[in-house]
């Protein structure tokens, strides 16, 4: 087959959407060679490389008006190019299809990773909640099938939107693969040095917003003054962000909690890319993820991967994420995290059972199960 894909995020997203994007895209190519997949995207950028495989196509406007007005191609136009390419499916990675599509005759799918602008508006302008949920809507209706990541996002597309539960299958994403290979001691050493990491921290990675929930961690360490390791996050934010900077400042943690996306590091590379992550991650004591929602929550696999202990949410899907690897809490309670940071912090043996367990739950998100799950998607569709 030839396989399209919208791939904007691909190349432009350095968090979730993009990496699923990347990670399936790759995973795709290497297990299915048989078949030839092209990347629509308006732009070429260093985040994915397609010269990678052999039958991988990275496909750019390049006529006009296409080449200018780059959203009106991938919202419309791109179906010229999908007719011209004899594409045989189109899928759309994340929560879009091209309007229109259903009339070509191409088949369709489109990855539906979550619907939490329609459980916390207030999170979100209110223009851009009346946007999603156009194009959410739109591509549930007019997709051939549809891809959920999740068994929470699956039963959320059927209470808020009404989805035929059979045309939805559930086809869990995987993470790079470099997060489960062991770096050597020199590359720990050379990322510890180029980020200036404490020789024993916390891990906390996402986006600093509301609702991933940073200023809890925060409190926690607030309420147990004997927890002396710090906290290193890897993202960035806005007005939440300060939030949580000004708490930090207001409490006497400064020095506790390091913002990676401050210092001038967070402009070399390998942060960029995450290509310098997987050697963080493995230097953590352990990963911190109290989000109160999620379409899958990739860091806790990433961590799993990474032989790292998992302290996450007992709500949304991240139970599907961690299994019986992780150390649930609920993402509500200072105290519970609080008693969470200190039976990890103090109990090694703990946390080599949740290594072990992490790393047996996480084979069952390996790129190929992940990669064959959509396949069959794929063959079903067409």
């Amino acid at each position: 087959m030839n396989i399209g894909f919208e791939a904007k995020r691909a190349y432009t997203n350095g968090t979730g959407l993009g990496h699923y994007s990347r990670t399936l895209i790759s995973s795709l190519a290497a297990y299915y060679p048989g078949h030839e997949y092209f990347l629509f995207t308006p732009k070429h950028t260093n985040r994915f490389n397609a010269l990678n495989f052999a039958n991988v196509h990275e496909v750019i406007p390049s006529r006009f008006p296409g080449n200018i007005f780059t959203s009106a191609w991938r919202s419309s136009w791109v179906k010229k190019d999908l007719r011209l390419l004899d594409i045989n499916l189109y899928h759309g990675l994340s929560h879009e299809i091209p309007m229109g599509i259903a009339q070509t005759g191409i088949p369709s799918v489109v990855t539906m990773h979550d619907l939490i602008f329609e459980r916390y508006p207030n999170q979100y302008k209110p223009l851009d909640v009346l946007i999603y949920r156009n194009k959410f809507k739109y591509a549930c209706k007019n997709a051939s099938r549809i891809i959920a990541i999740s068994k929470q996002t699956r039963d959320d597309l059927v209470q808020f939107y009404q989805v035929d539960e059979k045309k939805i299958d559930i086809c869990y994403q995987s993470c790079n693969p470099a997060f489960g290979e062991q770096q050597t001691a020199t590359q720990l050493q050379q990322v510890k040095m180029r980020y200036n990491l404490p020789d024993k921290f916390f891990l906390y990675v996402g986006s600093v917003i509301e609702r991933k929930n940073l200023l809890l961690i925060c409190q926690a360490l607030r309420a147990q003054p004997s927890i002396t390791i710090p906290l290193v996050v890897i993202g960035d934010g806005g007005a939440y962000k300060q939030q949580v900077q000004q708490y930090i400042k207001d409490n006497g943690l400064t020095g506790r909690v390091i913002f990676l996306s401050d210092k001038t590091s967070a402009q070399l590379p390998g942060y960029q890319s995450a290509a310098d992550f997987p050697a963080i991650y493995q230097q953590a004591l352990c990963m911190i993820y109290p989000s109160v929602f999620e379409g899958f929550g990739i860091p806790v696999l990433e961590a799993l991967w990474s032989g790292l202990p998992v302290i996450t949410s007992n709500v949304s899907c991240l139970p599907e994420a961690g299994g019986d690897a992780a150390l649930y809490i609920d993402p509500h309670s200072v105290s519970e995290m609080a008693a969470a940071l200190t039976d990890v912090a103090g109990n090694s043996a703990l946390r080599d059972t949740m290594i072990e367990r992490g790393y047996r739950h996480a084979q069952r998100f390996s790129q190929q199960q992940c990669a064959e799950a959509v396949m069959q998607t794929y063959l079903r569709t067409v």
